[in-house]
């Protein structure tokens, strides 16, 4: 009885861990599709940023950003994209709806765990922001560099780039002779 009870729990806490997060699961529409999206794009970016090694942190291509340097602008627009929407940047990012705040930010020279670990909770942040927003703020205009938008359309930017920068980290890291962990 014990064993099986010890098992039961054991399962339930596995399904837990493999469920995606409850915000995910809840929300449709969009925004829903665009969650559950930027949840694989984390695990993806993470994962391949572990994956690398510490010396391919400082490789770039031509004249391209280091992988270093890609991680901490993925890192600066999780914070930087929300925060154009309304939503605060923590304050120790320094990050505000002005975009030269991003790039300062990004410039920020890191070690490869701490990278990682604001990454995470750039992520975290961006992930968050998304689950806050109502359903009804959707259509709402805004005006971002100049060109005219919609709450939607910034979020489905958000996760474009995101898109972008991981086929380049993906580039990055076979030609250092990294296979994406998902790939192997």
């Amino acid at each position: 009885m014990r064993f099986t009870i010890r098992l039961t729990a054991l399962a339930a806490a596995a399904l837990l861990t493999l469920a995606p997060p409850v915000a995910a699961q809840t929300r449709e529409g969009v925004m829903g599709d665009l969650i559950s999206d930027l949840t694989q794009l984390e695990k993806k970016v993470i994962d391949l940023a572990k994956a690398m090694p510490a010396a391919a942190y400082e490789w770039r291509a031509g004249k391209a950003r280091t992988t270093s340097e890609v991680l901490m602008h993925i890192a600066a627009d999780n914070y930087f994209f929300p925060a154009v929407l309304g939503m605060p940047a923590p304050a120790a990012t320094g990050i505000t709806k002005e975009y030269p705040t991003a790039a300062a930010f990004e410039k920020k020279t890191l070690a490869r765990e701490a990278l990682i670990a604001e990454l995470e909770k750039s992520f975290a942040f961006l992930k968050d922001s998304m689950t806050a927003v109502p359903d009804a703020k959707m259509d709402e205009p805004i005006e971002v560099f100049g060109q005219k938008n919609t709450n939607r359309g910034m979020w489905i930017m958000a996760t474009a780039h995101l898109h972008e920068h991981l086929g380049q980290l993906i580039a990055y890291a076979r030609a250092n002779n990294v296979t994406p962990p998902w790939s192997k």
